[in-house]
């Protein structure tokens, strides 16, 4: 086992490293860098992509000056004189070719040195600190909701499969999963968050603003009151896949040769329910609670966060990326991508700590 988790450790090093050439390669044809972006504002023009697209009035027209470091044409860049673009370019580090632009990047990155973003005067690594929690809360609480729900929803389905409670529960899943988490979203907004009914929960942040004032247990209630909706609306699709899943595993399990022979000794249901199929049916199901949680945390909390006005990871990746905060998109990537290899190691020893029947050391 030993010897696989370095190889796997060992392999994490290529697969970061391409997986920061492809990124790095796709973002140097995109249009409308931090450059542009910084003179679209300075012309109180907004977004640069609106000159690159031939809105923002005569933007389409400001093309003819070029800066002298590098060659490269500016959308909005006239009337400013080349010598502050060129020192635009040196405090963005564009006066480099994009090969020692990258080795650059790289050789800070392997320093954990992830630079300062662009547009906000913070450093990247304080940066996500700043905008953890909320991704932590919605990541956390709706993967362990999800699981405490699909797993004795799914024990239950299994032990009276094809009577009239799976097949309502069944329609019940089919329903949650089929709504939009988005949707679901905006009607719990409506219906108890002030839109048009009830005034039950707030809409804004993590906490009250008179938090820092409240008791302990007063302070833990009012963090519940803040998340219970947008936890609520990321957990309604995610527990119908574990649901069916678990089930699907246990009614599996329970045809085996090995259940039979256990209630032929006379064990009662239970017994042989949770003493033998348990284990064995729970082991895909919690072994990938690492990845579904990672996947919770990185990838669904966007829209959540949108709606309910949440400054988290979902809304720093998307706001970087569209006013071209290269720091922080590359910064961010490289952190959660190394992130999502060590849990799918960590994913891989669980299997082997759930049952120890599977050695992944042994392969060749």
């Amino acid at each position: 086992m030993g010897a696989y988790i370095l190889r796997r450790l060992l392999l994490m090093v290529p697969v970061l490293f391409g997986i920061m050439v492809i990124n790095f390669v796709l973002v140097q044809f995109v249009p409308g860098g931090p450059i542009e972006q910084v003179i679209a504002n300075m012309q109180g023009q907004g977004d640069a992509l609106e000159g690159v697209t031939g809105g923002a009035g005569d933007a389409g027209a400001q093309r003819d000056v070029t800066s002298g470091a590098t060659g490269t044409t500016y959308v909005g860049s006239r009337g400013l004189p080349p010598e502050f673009i060129a020192d635009l370019e040196r405090q963005f580090g564009f006066d480099k070719p994009p090969l020692e632009r990258f080795l650059l990047m790289i050789g800070n990155y392997l320093r954990f040195d992830f630079g300062e973003s662009y547009f906000r005067s913070i450093s990247v690594v304080d940066l996500v600190v700043e905008k953890m929690p909320v991704s932590i809360s919605l990541g956390l609480w709706s993967t362990l909701i999800a699981y405490l729900i699909s797993i004795p929803l799914g024990i239950a389905k299994a032990t009276r499969d094809g009577t009239r409670f799976d097949t309502l529960t069944s329609a019940l899943i089919i329903v949650a999963y089929a709504i939009p988490g988005f949707l679901f979203a905006i009607l719990l907004l409506v219906l108890f968050a002030g839109g048009s009914y009830l005034q039950w929960f707030p809409i804004r942040g993590l906490t009250s603003d008179n938090w820092a004032q409240l008791g302990p247990f007063a302070k833990i209630a009012d963090y519940f009151w803040h998340i219970a909706l947008p936890v609520t609306a990321s957990t309604i699709a995610s527990f119908a896949t574990l649901t069916l899943l678990t089930k699907n595993s246990f009614l599996d399990e329970i045809k085996k040769q090995y259940v039979m022979t256990a209630r032929a000794k006379g064990l009662t249901e239970n017994r042989v329910l949770y003493g033998h199929v348990f284990r064995n049916a729970m082991l895909i199901v919690v072994a990938g609670f690492p990845a579904v949680f990672v996947a919770v945390f990185f990838g669904g909390s966007l829209i959540i966060e949108t709606i309910f006005s949440l400054d988290g990871l979902g809304r720093l990746a998307f706001e970087a990326a569209v006013s071209r905060d290269y720091p922080v998109v590359f910064g961010t990537l490289f952190v959660f991508s190394l992130i999502g290899l060590i849990v799918g190691l960590i994913s891989d020893l669980m299997y082997v700590w759930i049952d120890p029947r599977i050695d992944f050391g042994s392969r060749g």
